[in-house]
């Protein structure tokens, strides 16, 4: 199956993406991290996008489609893969059309509210790099390994939340309405109990 997983900052993508490429054997495929890899190798696309990237600039829809184009083609992909984090736009959804089927689009639907809270709320460990939130934590030590302390990251501030939820809204979240304008959309409340969400995604999948 050839998967989209979409969601606000907070939404829990990155937990149930782990769930979903485990369960079908599909690499999940990260445009973030495929771009920082190829800037790393000294790609050619690499280098293009490193030269937007040193300026401060977006890189432009057609390196990171091109990016995708690549990445989809390897041979780990051909029972499919789960895209995250892209595409964050229609007109990027409309030139992803061009080269691949996509069979299902997951939408974690989670309050804003509840994801200002989640994300303004979270706190890592500045060694190992666990995950917690104040309301559940015990002290500013990490409980895994030991070692860290409990900080808060610098995105997570309220202002910085409260920006990266609103430019989801504005450019990513149109993307709800073409996925279901194409009858591909799943949604699936994320505001449950991970366990609830994660059988809830299973069951929108083996539908």
């Amino acid at each position: 199956m050839n998967l989209i997983i979409l969601g606000a900052p907070g939404a829990g993508k990155g937990t149930q993406s782990a769930a979903i490429t485990t369960k079908y054997g599909i690499p999940h495929i990260s445009t973030g991290d495929i771009l920082r890899q190829n800037v790393k190798d000294g790609t050619p696309i690499g280098k293009k996008a490193k030269e937007y990237m040193d300026k401060g600039a977006l890189v432009p829809d057609e390196i990171v489609i091109e990016l995708v184009r690549q990445r989809i083609a390897k041979e780990d992909c051909k029972k499919g893969y789960l895209l995250d984090g892209f595409p964050r736009s229609r007109a990027q959804a409309e030139a992803l059309d061009k080269i691949t089927k996509i069979d299902r689009v997951v939408n974690l639907d989670v309050d804003l509210k509840l994801l200002l809270d989640r994300l303004t709320g979270r706190r890592v460990c500045d060694a190992c790099g666990e995950t917690y939130h104040v309301s559940t934590m015990k002290g500013d030590r990490c409980t895994k390994c030991g070692k860290g302390k409990l900080i808060q990251r610098s995105d997570d501030n309220e202002a910085a939340v409260s920006k990266r939820l609103t430019v989801y809204t504005d450019q990513t979240a149109p993307l709800i309405e073409y996925y279901r304008a194409k009858g591909k959309l799943k949604t699936v409340n994320g505001s449950q109990a991970i366990e609830k969400v994660g059988k809830d995604v299973m069951a929108v999948l083996e539908a």
